[in-house]
């Protein structure tokens, strides 16, 4: 199969199942990312949050005013430039992260259960590889 389609492939095999296993959450595929960025990045502007997961600023625009409207993130008016934004997980969910990340390492585990752990490091390793590889297409 070629390369790209291949990934792609992945890629939507990997969205389907995290849309399944979100979905009590209201959440999607596209959406948990923020959430889980902004676990490692409270307070972090809203563009740098764009930056972070690769997304436009339009489309990380909706998808953090869906995630206020879900009660998962608040948006306090940054102290030095009155036209920016610091962005927060909410109680609602830093309570919810442990499930959200139970269930991705459920996914990771059943996506590589046939690869040895030798196999593992060098997919691993290899997609790195690749992913910075393509970061210098993106300017």
């Amino acid at each position: 199969m070629h390369f790209i389609m291949l990934n792609s492939k992945i890629f939507r095999n990997t969205q389907i199942y995290l849309d399944k296993v979100i979905k009590k959450y209201e959440l999607s595929s596209g959406s948990f990312l923020y959430l889980i960025t902004l676990e490692k990045n409270e307070g972090i502007s809203q563009n740098k949050l764009s930056e972070e997961i690769g997304h436009d600023k339009a489309m990380s625009a909706r998808t953090i005013k869906k995630l206020i409207d879900l009660g998962y993130v608040n948006k306090e008016q940054h102290e030095k430039n009155s036209r920016a934004y610091r962005l927060y997980l909410t109680e609602k969910a830093k309570d919810i992260m442990p499930e959200i990340h139970e269930k991705i390492q459920e996914m990771v585990n059943l996506f590589t259960e046939e690869l040895t752990e030798e196999e593992l490091l060098i997919t691993m390793r290899s997609l790195k590889k690749i992913f910075d590889s393509t970061n210098r297409f993106r300017d």
